[in-house]
């Protein structure tokens, strides 16, 4: 596609935090894109201004108790509006050059489909579409002849770190982690943690889901997951540090010795910019890296004692099957426990190992699977919600 061509695009999951940065990149360029379709969760109000100033061809709200609210937003506008699941997906199947899949959780597993399928560009912020779908994901990518680009700031780095396209002289590849608010806490300290520390990020603005999963480190298990996916990598060949500084995303170890790494501030909107425009690159605001002013980069092993998610994640990938599957459903049913205050801090890690254990490993070759051991593992997590370790 020339530089010049106006790129017709299509957001799922606009009103998230992926979303309303992604929104504000077209917004800075209206000459350059076309927005075919957004799709929001529940908040009506902010979907209805973002459609409004993209010119948005049609708006789309996943709660069909929220549709009124959209439609009296857009009411005049010539937008077209529509809500439910149904019309999620249909959004996504839309012809659109570009789309950004950012609906977090197993709720955006059938949309993104839907955009691979189309065969076209799909920038992937779901991480859970590959964790809990990766050969059901892969394989229509292969079939349709989609391109996945991912969107995590990792794995963004890893991929453009690989631009070469030596693959096969890659010895390893290297996922940093900031290490999260309680990268110096004890044991102790961790087991007392209340939702507003764990929310509190050192480096990054997130959405609550996944501030938690940094806080317990799942967010890097469900990365190594995913990576392997992507890259074709087995387990062994994919390691994590831990970089407080966030300034080095990830690093790529080849076969002669060099190491090809990609840095840059931490701020989502350039990996996202780096998908929106591949093969090319856009301007963004982002702050420009000044190492001076960093002065030190730092690395540490993970400590696994005190963040056993991230154990627990690659002996999900190990196991292979549906235990991702698992893993995923069951850390967002006890993410959600915690900021309920249901459970404390570390019975998360626990009560999804718990639920690996009484599962075992099960069948995920078909969508349709997938939706039912998700289900399924979501029942269980349920039940061992209800009696966490800390309250046993």
């Amino acid at each position: 596609m020339s530089p010049d061509t106006v790129k017709t695009v299509t957001v799922l999951g606009s009103t998230g935090s992926v979303g309303t940065q992604t929104v504000e990149l077209l917004a800075a360029a209206p000459e350059a894109y076309r927005v075919v379709a957004l799709v929001g969760g529940r908040n009506a109000a902010l979907l209805a201004r973002q459609a409004r100033a993209l010119g948005a061809r049609r708006a789309v709200i996943a709660d069909p108790e929220c549709h009124a609210a959209l439609a009296d937003a857009l009411a005049g506008t010539g937008i077209e509006v529509a809500s439910g699941g149904p019309a999620v997906v249909e959004a996504a199947m839309l012809d659109a050059d570009w789309t950004m899949a950012a609906i977090t959780g197993a709720a955006g597993l059938a949309s993104t489909l839907a955009a691979i399928r189309r065969g076209r560009s799909v920038a992937l912020a779901n991480k859970e579409a590959l964790v809990c779908a990766g050969e059901v994901m892969l394989r229509a990518v292969r079939r349709h002849g989609a391109t996945l680009l991912p969107v995590d700031s990792e794995h963004n780095a890893i991929f453009q770190s690989m631009a070469d396209g030596n693959h096969g002289a890659v010895e390893r590849i290297v996922l940093t982690a900031s290490g999260g608010p309680f990268r110096t806490a004890s044991v102790e300290e961790m087991r007392v943690a209340r939702p507003e520390a764990a929310l509190c990020h050192p480096i990054w603005s997130m959405g609550a889901k996944i501030s938690i999963d940094s806080a317990t480190m799942m967010n890097k298990g469900l990365e190594l997951i995913e990576a392997a996916r992507l890259f074709a990598l087995p387990s062994e060949r994919i390691d994590v540090l831990v970089h407080p500084q966030s300034v080095i995303h990830g690093l790529v170890y080849y076969t002669d010795g060099s190491v090809m790494a990609q840095l840059g501030s931490p701020d989502m909107r350039v990996p996202i910019a780096h998908t929106l425009g591949w093969p090319n690159r856009i301007a963004t605001p982002a702050r420009r890296l000044d190492l001076a002013a960093t002065a030190r980069l730092d690395f540490f092993e993970p400590d696994l004692i005190r963040f056993p998610a991230l154990a627990v994640a690659r002996q999900a990938l190990q196991a292979g099957g549906g235990a991702p599957t698992i893993l995923s459903a069951a850390n967002e049913v006890a993410v959600e426990a915690f900021l309920q205050r249901r459970i404390g801090f570390l019975d998360i890690a626990g009560i999804v190992a718990r639920v690996l254990d009484e599962m075992g490993s099960l069948p995920a070759d078909t969508l349709e699977q997938v939706v039912d051991l998700d289900a399924r593992a979501r029942i269980a997590a349920g039940r061992n919600c209800a009696t966490p370790a800390s309250a046993a």
